[in-house]
């Protein structure tokens, strides 16, 4: 698409224009700490009703947060991007009140189709689910007119 630093500006863009429509990360408080091309660091905290019956972190809501890296993950280049499927393995239980932090990478993208990994972690650093996501490029922009606006090639 263009240099580094605009690629980072476009990555950034489209995850805020996203985040904005996000109905479901916003109300579990997750954050963007970062953005690039074909990658994203997303965070929360595990609030009270973000628990199971075992008081620990539902796994639905691990999995939310995940995905939510691995969408701006794969649409950072203003491709509209959804997911093919996706798989998660819980590796750790997780208390009220850690903070999580959901790595997303792109392992490898051919045509229209896309892996990508993605680590949670709690603020220890210690790793506590893996998380895989296929992806497939649609012929649109993930952020509607954002190409025109910049000047940059169509999908």
């Amino acid at each position: 698409m263009g240099d580094a630093d605009n690629d980072g500006d476009i990555a950034r863009t489209v995850a805020e224009e996203m985040y904005a429509l996000d109905s479901a990360a916003r109300g579990l408080g997750i954050v963007i700490d970062e953005v690039d091309n074909n990658s994203a660091r997303v965070s929360m905290v595990v609030r009270e009703d973000m628990l199971n019956s075992h008081r620990i972190c539902h796994g639905g809501v691990m999995f939310t947060l995940a995905d939510t890296a691995f969408a701006y993950a794969c649409n950072s280049r203003n491709v509209s991007t959804l997911a093919l499927s996706c798989s998660i393995d819980f590796v750790e239980a997780v208390a009220l009140g850690e903070k999580l932090t959901a790595v997303a990478e792109k392992k490898i993208r051919k045509r229209r189709t896309g892996v990508y990994d993605v680590t949670v972690s709690n603020e220890n650093g210690d790793t506590v689910a893996i998380f895989r996501g296929n992806s497939y490029q649609l012929k649109a922009e993930s952020v509607p007119g954002l190409n025109d606006k910049l000047g940059l090639d169509k999908t």
